[in-house]
This record gives structure tokens, C-alpha cells and sequence, in this order.
């Protein structure tokens, strides 16, 4: 017996086609079959979400270890997709866009909002610049960074985008800043079925001057932290127990906080604590290469900052840690012509020095 809460809303669309459980069973075989590899993404999902389980298997990301794959209930997938209904004011018929993969988190919430809250869900190949057509206008849409950038131009046929899956550089907030649509900037994990908090990056009034760099949790999500200064979460909608996370956060109330960095990233260098997130954050619309801060082991400090650019040469120019506070300043520049990288696109830190310390 499929479980209501897999029920297809009747005003869903798929590409403008509307589907019943059973047409869309046949369109997702249909997909894995014969389709290009994101609709075989999509299909492969579709065919998980309308079986008699309940819950689908989803992968981490890998960025900060071994990619694993987690069992999340549908129910808690169908709660967050009302929640974000809810606070975006999404609402049965609203045409929405998907241009991410459907093989992680982010993409497969963007099919279950579509199909639970009864969304036209319009589905495009996952690229930098995604391939849509520009004359039609969207309520919703979620990007990387990378694709916000490069979209950042034709955003006046969104109504409300969300960003996720890294960092946004302050170029990027820039280029948004005024733009029409409301962008939000979103702060989530697999293990909490997407996204639970957001902070605003665009159109702001005065009430927002001094909470521009805070999240907020959607409702019925409070925050706390442990004696690390780490997040901790508690979504009773979406999860059996707190979750207790590796980043570290200032709080500001139980339903609002700072991002600072991972736990697992801080250096300590002559008995400062730095956080290459914040520092990275400085350098970002100055450095045109990906890149990343971290440490190598020091006599005299313990740890010493360095920069990891990919390029083919080290060479920056020193004016471009003007910025930094003394202790910020990256000791040494490796060059790598390639990072290590997971299949989603993010850095693995650890796996790249690991390549400098052997090479």
C-alpha cells in the first residue's frame, strides 16, 4: 500500500504535464531508461519516492569526509517541504524551476516540494549557466553560488531563489544586491532533509542593517550550541533526536545564528584561533582562482596559515592580503593544478593537502 503522504497533489506538473502516481511511475522508467543522465537522476528518485517505503536512501556530500548514505523518511522530506512552502508563500500552481542534480538532498526536495505542494515544476539539465528559457518567469528556483554568478543577470524571471552547497562570495552578494527577486542564502545538511535556516542577501531595509550576516530557522526550529561553540539543532518535524554538527556558530537567539566555519578547519597559529571560512570570506572577490586557507604544522606556532590556489603558478600579489589582520596572513602559497573534489563539485581540503605534503 503507497504511504498519503507519497500522494501526488492533482495540480502538479512535470515539464507542463500533469501526472497521476501510477503516469508518473511510468514516466520515471521511462527516464531511467532511455533519458539523458539528469533525467535518469530524476527517475531513479521518482521511482524511490512512489514506492512502499518509507524513507529513500540519500548520499552526503563528502566535503568533509567519507561520502556516506543516510535513510531519510519521506515524512520528515514531506514536512520540510511544507515548511518551505509555508515561509517562501508557495502555492499550488506557482511554476517553479529545478536545475539541480536529483541525486542529492537539495534536488530531490525540489521534486518533493513540486509534487507535495502541488508546484509546475519545470526541469532543466544541472550546468553553471543552466539551459532555461528566459522569457518565463518562476516563483522558486535553487542554485549553487556558481549558478547564481552566472545567473545573476536574468534573475528578474525569479521571484524568490535560493542558494545553497558552499560559500557565497561578496562578489556575488554584489551583484545581487539590487535585483528584484528576494535571495536567500540557506544553511542545511542531508541529515535535516535540506535546508532549516536562511539569511537574506538582497533588498534589505533598515530593520535588517545589523542581522545581515545572521540565518534564521524556519518555524518550529530552534538552535542551540555545545561546549565546542558548534551548532546543535533541534527540528522535532524532521528528526528523531538533535542533531549536534562540527560548525561552529555564534548564537544570537534560539532561532538565530552566525556561521563562522567548521570545527574540524580552525588553526591554531601561536595560540590564536583563526577560521579559514572568515579569512577565505576576504579574499574571495580578489582572487579570481578557487582557493582555499588552511594549515601545515609549524615550530615555532604550532600552525602556520597557507593558501592553496588552483593554478599552475604561486605567485599572488602581496597587496592582496592588505585586508588581513597579522595573523590572517598566509606564511606560504602552494599552487595545485587540480583539486580534489567530490562529485558535487566541493573541495576536499584535507585530501588536497595530503597531495602538497606528498608531492
Amino acid at each position: 500500500m503507497i504511504p498519503n503522504y507519497t500522494n501526488v497533489h492533482i495540480k502538479f506538473k512535470l515539464d507542463n504535464v500533469s501526472y497521476k502516481h501510477e503516469d508518473l511511475m511510468e514516466v520515471a522508467y521511462s527516464y531511467v531508461k532511455e533519458g539523458e543522465p539528469y533525467q535518469q537522476e530524476l527517475g531513479n528518485f521518482l521511482l524511490d519516492w512512489l514506492d512502499e517505503k518509507d524513507y529513500v536512501i540519500a548520499k552526503t556530500s563528502g566535503s568533509t569526509g567519507r561520502p556516506k548514505k543516510l535513510k531519510i523518511k519521506k515524512e520528515a522530506m514531506v514536512n520540510s517541504a511544507i515548511g518551505t512552502g509555508d515561509f517562501f508563500n508557495l502555492s499550488p500552481g506557482d511554476k517553479v524551476l529545478h536545475c539541480l542534480p536529483s541525486n542529492f538532498i537539495a534536488g530531490k526536495m525540489m521534486i518533493v516540494r513540486a509534487i507535495v505542494l502541488g508546484l509546475e515544476l519545470d526541469m532543466v539539465a544541472p550546468a553553471a549557466l543552466p539551459p532555461i528559457d528566459y522569457e518565463k518567469d518562476y516563483a522558486f528556483c535553487a542554485f549553487t553560488p556558481m549558478q547564481l554568478k552566472n545567473f545573476a543577470k536574468y534573475l528578474k524571471n525569479i521571484k524568490t531563489a535560493i542558494v545553497g552547497g558552499g560559500q557565497v562570495s561578496d562578489a556575488i552578494i554584489e551583484s545581487i544586491k539590487d535585483k528584484k527577486p528576494q535571495v536567500y542564502e540557506t544553511y542545511g545538511m542531508t541529515e535535516t532533509v535540506s535546508h532549516i535556516a536562511i539569511k537574506k542577501l538582497n533588498n534589505f531595509d533598515g530593520s535588517d542593517e545589523n542581522t545581515r550576516s545572521h540565518f534564521k530557522t524556519l518555524p518550529d526550529i530552534t538552535v542551540s550550541s555545545d561546549q565546542r561553540n558548534c551548532l546543535v539543532i533541534d527540528a522535532p518535524h524532521l528528526l528523531d533526536e538533535k542533531i549536534v554538527t562540527n560548525d561552529l556558530v555564534k548564537i544570537h537567539s534560539e532561532t538565530s545564528f552566525e556561521w563562522l566555519g567548521r570545527f574540524d578547519n580552525v588553526i591554531n597559529s601561536g595560540g590564536i584561533k583563526l577560521y579559514p571560512e572568515q579569512i577565505e570570506k576576504k579574499l574571495r572577490s580578489l582572487i579570481s582562482q578557487q582557493f582555499f586557507i588552511t594549515a601545515l604544522p609549524d615550530d615555532t606556532l604550532g600552525e602556520k596559515v597557507v593558501l592553496v590556489i588552483e593554478d599552475d603558478t604561486n605567485y599572488l600579489d602581496t597587496s592582496i592580503f592588505d585586508g588581513l589582520d597579522k595573523y590572517e596572513k598566509p606564511k606560504a602559497i602552494f599552487a595545485v593544478s587540480k583539486f580534489v573534489e567530490t562529485k558535487s563539485g566541493k573541495i576536499q581540503r584535507k585530501k588536497t593537502l595530503e597531495s602538497i605534503k606528498n608531492s
